[in-house]
C-alpha cells in the first residue's frame, strides 16, 4: 500500500501531464505483478467493489470518534477519504500493513457484513497516507488528474509501443493485466484482441479553430454531417455476441435491451445513441431518462424508444474496415444499414457544401429546425482511415456557439481533491415574479468550471464573506435585488424539466465570465429562458 499511496500523493500534487506520465511509467517498471496491475486498474476505473460503500466508511469512523466532531471535520475538509485519513485514531501495536493485492482480493470477495471489520483493521494498521490511498481505492474516486487514456499512454511509453496497440487489446484484458505486462516487457507476443463482441477504440475529433484551420483546409477534402446530441456508442454483433458500448468502452447493453435486440447484423457500427420516435430525434433530456439505469421497465421502453444513428462502419461481417478511407467506409455503411433494415438503426446523412461560407450557413440552421437535437457539425476527411484516439487533422468538430445568460450566485459547495478547501461548485439562479409581482431568484443550474485558479480564490472569498446560512458543506450566499455576484453562464442546450423548480434544465453549463461590474437586479429573467425554449 505504501508504494500506491506514494504514487497517488505525487500524482495529486503534479499538474504537468508529462510529469504524471513519467511517474506512472516509472511505477510500472519498479513494481512487481500483481500490484502494478491493480494500480493500473484503479487509475483506469476498471476496479470497483460492490460491497464497499461510503456509508461503511462513515459508520467505521463514527464508531471511533464523536459523530458530531467528524461531521464538522468533514464539512471543513470536504473530502471523505481525506477527512477519515486525518481523524482516524491511531492504534499502536495494530496488525501489519496490508499489501495492495490483499486489500483488492479481500474486497472483491467480502460480503457487506465483513466490510466494516476489514476497513477498521486496515485503517488501524496504516498511517495517514496509507489510509487516504486505501479509502480512495475503495470509493473509486481517485481524483489525481489521471484519465484512463493517460494511464494507457504511460503503458505504451513503458513498453515502447504505440498507444493504439495498447487500446486495441485493452478490452480483451482483465486486471491485474499479467498478459499485458508480459507483452510490454518483451516476454511474450502481443495479446490477441480477437474476442467476439469486443470493443474497438474510437476515433475522436479535434475542435476546429475557425480563424486558423479554414484558411488551410480545402472544403472538397471533407464530408460534413450533424453532430447529434446523444451519446456516442459502438454497437457490435459478432459471432453470436451482441454488445452496446459507450465511447469509453463501458458496456451499457443491459440498459438498452431494445437496441441490442435490433442488432441482427454481423459487424460493428459507430454511431449516436438517441431517443427516436417515427424517425424524428428527441432531445437529450429524453435520452437521460434511460441513462445510468441498471434495469429498464416496459413503460420506459415504450415512452423513450432508443435507436442508433450510424456514423461509421468498423466491421462488416468478418472484414475489418478501419484501414479503409472514410469514403469507402461510408459507401459500405450505406449498404450495410440498408440491408439491416432495422427500425432502430438509421443513417446520419452527409450534408453537401462547396465552401466554408455555405457550411457556416448550414451550421446556423439546425436539423428539423430544432437546435436541441444537434450540437453542431462534424467534418471528416474523405481519405481518413479510422484511427484510435484524437489525431490532428482528419476529423474536426464545429460546435454551435453557446447560449449565454446572466445569473446570480445563490449557493456554493466545497469541491473535491485539490479544491476541497475552496467553495468551487456554484448553484445560480435567475429572476421570476410571483403572483404578487415580487421578484425572487429561482435556481436554474450548477457549474464548477470555466474560471481560473485566481478567480476561484476571489469567488471563494466572496462566498465566505457573504454567507447567510450553512447546510453541511453547502453555503447560502446573499443574493437579492440589491446585492449579489453575477455570472455570465454559457450552456449548450435547454430543455423543459419537471424535476427542477424552475421548469428548465441546462445542458453543459459553465461559467463564461464573472460579472463583478453587473448589479444583481440586472440578471436575466426566467422568461428569457422560456423564450429560448419556445
Amino acid at each position: 500500500m505504501r508504494a500506491f499511496a506514494h504514487l497517488l500523493d505525487r500524482l495529486s500534487l503534479t499538474s504537468s501531464r508529462n510529469a504524471k506520465l513519467t511517474l506512472i511509467k516509472d511505477f510500472l517498471g519498479e513494481t512487481p505483478d500483481p500490484e502494478r496491475g491493480w494500480v493500473l486498474a484503479a487509475l483506469t476505473g476498471a476496479l470497483s467493489f460492490n460491497a464497499a460503500k461510503p456509508a461503511f466508511i462513515r459508520k467505521a469512523v463514527e464508531s471511533r470518534m464523536d459523530p458530531q466532531l467528524f461531521a464538522w471535520s468533514y464539512d471543513y475538509v470536504g473530502d471523505l477519504a481525506e477527512t477519515v485519513a486525518l481523524v482516524w485514531p491511531e492504534k499502536p501495536g495494530a496488525n501489519r500493513e496490508p499489501d495492495l493485492s490483499e486489500v483488492v482480493e479481500s474486497l472483491r470477495t467480502a460480503s457487506r457484513s465483513e466490510v466494516q471489520r476489514l476497513i477498521e483493521g486496515w485503517l488501524d494498521a496504516l498511517d495517514a497516507d496509507g489510509r487516504w490511498a486505501l479509502l480512495k481505492l475503495m470509493t473509486g474516486g481517485l481524483r489525481v488528474g489521471v484519465s484512463a487514456r493517460l494511464a494507457k499512454q504511460a503503458c505504451a511509453d513503458f513498453g515502447q509501443v504505440e498507444i493504439g496497440q495498447v487500446e486495441e487489446v485493452w478490452h480483451a484484458m482483465t486486471p491485474p493485466y499479467g498478459d499485458l505486462f508480459a507483452w510490454l516487457e518483451g516476454r511474450s507476443e502481443q495479446p490477441s484482441p480477437d474476442a467476439p463482441g469486443r470493443f474497438r477504440p474510437v476515433m475522436l475529433a479535434q475542435a476546429i479553430d475557425e480563424a486558423v484551420d479554414f484558411a488551410k483546409l480545402d472544403p472538397a477534402d471533407y464530408a460534413a454531417e450533424w453532430k447529434w446530441d446523444g451519446i456516442r456508442v459502438q454497437a457490435v454483433s459478432e459471432r453470436g455476441e451482441k454488445r452496446l458500448y459507450t465511447r469509453t468502452g463501458d458496456d451499457i447493453s443491459a440498459t438498452f435491451p431494445d437496441v441490442v435486440e435490433a442488432l441482427t447484423f454481423e459487424g460493428a457500427i459507430d454511431g449516436e445513441l438517441l431517443v427516436m420516435r417515427d424517425g424524428a430525434v428527441a432531445s437529450f433530456g429524453d435520452l437521460q431518462q434511460r441513462l445510468n439505469r441498471k434495469t429498464v421497465d416496459a413503460k420506459q421502453l415504450h415512452a423513450y424508444p432508443a435507436g442508433i444513428r450510424a456514423y461509421d462502419l468498423l466491421l462488416d461481417g468478418e472484414t475489418d474496415l478501419r484501414g479503409l478511407p472514410f469514403r469507402e467506409r461510408r459507401a459500405r455503411l450505406e449498404a450495410f444499414v440498408d440491408q439491416a433494415a432495422s427500425p432502430r438503426i438509421d443513417l446520419s446523412p452527409i450534408q453537401p457544401f462547396a465552401t466554408w461560407e455555405e457550411l457556416a450557413a448550414l451550421r446556423a440552421q439546425p436539423p428539423e429546425g430544432d437546435p436541441a437535437i444537434a450540437e453542431g457539425l462534424m467534418l471528416k476527411r474523405w481519405d481518413s482511415v479510422y484511427e484510435p484516439g484524437r489525431p490532428k487533422g482528419p476529423w474536426f468538430k464545429w460546435k454551435r456557439d453557446p447560449r449565454l445568460i446572466d445569473a446570480v450566485l445563490m449557493y456554493a459547495q466545497r469541491g473535491h481533491g485539490k479544491r476541497s478547501s475552496f467553495y468551487s461548485d456554484y448553484t445560480f439562479g435567475v429572476w421570476r415574479e410571483d403572483e404578487t409581482g415580487t421578484r425572487h431568484l429561482t435556481p436554474v443550474g450548477k457549474a464548477y468550471f470555466g474560471f481560473t485558479d485566481e478567480e476561484l480564490k476571489q469567488i471563494d472569498k466572496f462566498v465566505r464573506d457573504h454567507t447567510i446560512e450553512r447546510f453541511g458543506p453547502v453555503r447560502s450566499v446573499r443574493a437579492d435585488l440589491e446585492f449579489g455576484l453575477v455570472f455570465e453562464v454559457a450552456f449548450e442546450g435547454l430543455q423543459r424539466s419537471t424535476r427542477h423548480k424552475s421548469g428548465v434544465a441546462m445542458r453543459f453549463p459553465r461559467i463564461n465570465r464573472i460579472r463583478w461590474d453587473k448589479p444583481s437586479r440586472e440578471a436575466d429573467e426566467l422568461s428569457t429562458l422560456e423564450r429560448m425554449l419556445d
